[in-house]
């Protein structure tokens, strides 16, 4: 009897043990994701970009500041004129008074010079030069407000339903507002219009007037399947970033806006790139930490 009772604890403690597995494999667990960023600043969402699937949010429909994320539909409308034949990669663009006066991050041009289609390309994506985004906008438009009205349009058209644009670089204007959601959608179209000219977005850097010019998105070369895109900062909307996976037959485009820093805000979308990857974290509950202000 003594040898049997602990042969009895040892097949209850296994049938135990049992249990607990397969509830595990039934029932995904909850998680913890910590949030660099106040709940007031902070706003994410990651799209399936293949089925447009959600399968991340917080708070993407609030209004939210797009900082240099700006640039994108800049870029988006100089795609379209290139596609349609209005500008080529070789035409120049005329850098006025107004965008040399631009605050940095800058190329810093004087009165008088110019930048060919394909460096400004380069520049805005790679510099994020704030000067080359209003000449663009400037030589598409007539001007800079008239830009930012086509802007706004094409957001329209796009089912960029929340987001209004006031200049062509994303500086300062408490008129200039987006959403998580309208970014996502912003980057899918980028992606699916102009997939020819997308590879711009995966480049850290470029040469311009003999002089190598380096980028400050540290997401490209970091995860491998991040092809792009966009990153953002005006102190009113704290680090954003729009960035584009495209690996291993799966294509997402994940959007954080108000993170306190780049470095905690590309720690968080690596973050949510693995958890969306991650078939264990299917129908999971997720619990958020929020960063103090």
């Amino acid at each position: 009897m003594s040898n049997t009772l602990p042969l009895i604890q040892r097949v209850f403690a296994a049938l135990a043990l049992l249990v607990l597995l397969a509830g595990c494999a039934t029932t995904p667990p909850d998680s913890v994701l910590a949030v660099p960023a106040p709940a007031q600043k902070y706003a994410a969402i990651v799209v399936d970009a293949r089925t447009g699937k959600q399968l991340f949010e917080v708070s993407s429909t609030a209004q939210r500041y797009p900082a240099s994320l700006t640039k994108m539909m800049t870029l988006y409308l100089l795609f379209d004129a290139l596609e349609s034949g209005r500008v080529t990669k070789q035409t120049q663009i005329p850098v006025s008074d107004h965008a040399a006066s631009q605050p940095p991050t800058k190329l810093r041009f004087r009165r008088g010079e110019s930048i060919d289609v394909d460096s400004a390309i380069r520049a805005i994506v790679v510099k994020s030069a704030n000067d080359v985004a209003v000449a663009v906008g400037e030589y598409l438009g007539g001007s800079e407000d008239q830009f930012a009205a086509m802007m706004t349009s094409k957001a329209r058209q796009l089912g960029m339903t929340s987001t209004i644009f006031r200049n062509a670089s994303g500086l300062p204007d408490d008129g200039q507002m987006t959403t998580a959601r309208d970014m996502a959608v912003l980057g899918m179209a980028l992606r699916q219009r102009f997939p020819q000219q997308f590879h711009y977005f995966s480049e850290s850097d470029f040469m311009f007037r003999g002089r190598l010019v380096r980028g400050h998105n540290d997401m490209l070369g970091r995860v491998r399947g991040v092809d792009g895109i966009k990153t953002g900062y005006i102190r009113a909307s704290g680090f954003n970033i729009v960035t584009s996976y495209n690996a291993d037959g799966r294509n997402l485009i994940v959007v954080v806006m108000g993170a306190a820093s780049a470095r905690q805000r590309n720690d968080h979308v690596e973050a949510l790139i693995q958890r969306s990857l991650s078939p264990t974290m299917d129908g999971a509950k997720t619990r958020l930490m929020f960063a103090e202000q």
